[in-house]
């Protein structure tokens, strides 16, 4: 992996001074001002709650352009939210967040975003919320366009586990709670052939997703859930047409829980777009085919750059 900057940048909100911890791999300055080089690349990491590290893979691309990431508030390094009400913690909140970004480097009039998974609800509501004149291209990475399609998707899944892990799960979250270390152990088996399908996850990856056990991860997670609504009444479909100018690169994985009906939405509803469904992947083609990923991706984000 390339060599990072580690930059904390201020984001300040009502008085209230935050800080987002930003990893910047590649040459920024050539991809902000070369015409040689494809606009810089913004990734917005899933959850909410987990950090940038469950996208390091992406420091691939630092070859191609420079790639941007960073923990979003809540997360990470970045400013804990504890202590905030969930009407403080909302989508704008880190709309906002994302725009401070990029006017702290330069690269609001040029740039591309890569969104993965709940970082691919950000991105789209960014891009309905802002309409930003500087957005190149759109990376939508397994990416729900309805919290309805998606626990449906969900729901059909678990339902094809065998018999007994489906009971331990139902006597677990009974005795346990969602949220419990048992309730995830449980979930295992379903994790394992539809988050990431690699025998090994790999390090950042399982750090990444163990901050949803921490309080800051939680309070972030619960606030937005509770005051967007993101785990079951959150959907853009009818908002689609306002991004539909975007090009956009559409991926999901032949295994995910964002099966195509999930995701296919934004397939339909934008007018320049390429869907690239990974074979050998579920939830994480970043990791799981890694190679190929990398190669559709880095492709996508330089011919796209050179005719906008």
């Amino acid at each position: 992996m390339v060599n990072a900057q580690r930059i904390p940048i201020p984001f300040k909100v009502d008085g209230e001074v935050f800080h987002t911890f930003v990893k910047i791999f590649g040459n920024l300055d050539a991809a902000r001002q070369s015409s040689h080089v494809c606009g810089p690349l913004v990734v917005l990491h899933g959850g909410p709650g987990m950090s940038h590290d469950s996208m390091l893979s992406l420091a691939d691309l630092a070859s191609t352009t420079a790639v941007v990431m960073y923990d979003q508030l809540g997360s990470g390094e970045s400013s804990t939210l504890a202590g905030h009400p969930n009407g403080f913690i909302t989508i704008d909140l880190f709309i906002r967040e994302l725009e401070n970004v990029l006017d702290t480097f330069g690269i609001s009039k040029r740039f591309n975003l890569l969104g993965q998974s709940w970082g691919g609800s950000l991105a789209a509501e960014f891009v309905v919320r802002r309409k930003p004149g500087g957005l190149r291209s759109l990376v939508l990475a397994n990416a729900s366009a309805s919290a309805e399609l998606r626990n449906t998707a969900v729901a059909d899944l678990q339902a094809l586990l065998p018999e007994h892990v489906r009971i331990k799960m139902m006597k677990v979250m009974k005795k346990k709670g969602v949220d419990s270390r048992a309730f995830k152990a449980a979930m295992l088996p379903y994790h394992k052939l539809h988050t990431c399908r690699l025998e090994e996850w790999p390090e950042e990856v399982s750090y990444s997703i163990s901050l949803l056990d921490e309080e800051s991860g939680k309070v972030v997670l619960n606030a937005i859930l509770d005051g967007e609504k993101l785990s079951a009444e959150w959907d853009i479909r009818d908002r689609i047409h306002f991004m539909r100018h975007v090009p956009t690169l559409l991926i999901n994985g032949a295994y995910d829980f964002i099966t195509d009906e999930v995701c296919g939405p934004y397939f339909w509803g934008i007018d320049k777009v390429k869907w690239i469904r990974f074979a050998k992947s579920s939830h994480m083609p970043h990791y799981e085919e890694r190679e190929l990923f990398m190669e559709l991706v880095g492709r996508w984000l330089c011919e796209v750059d050179a005719v906008t």
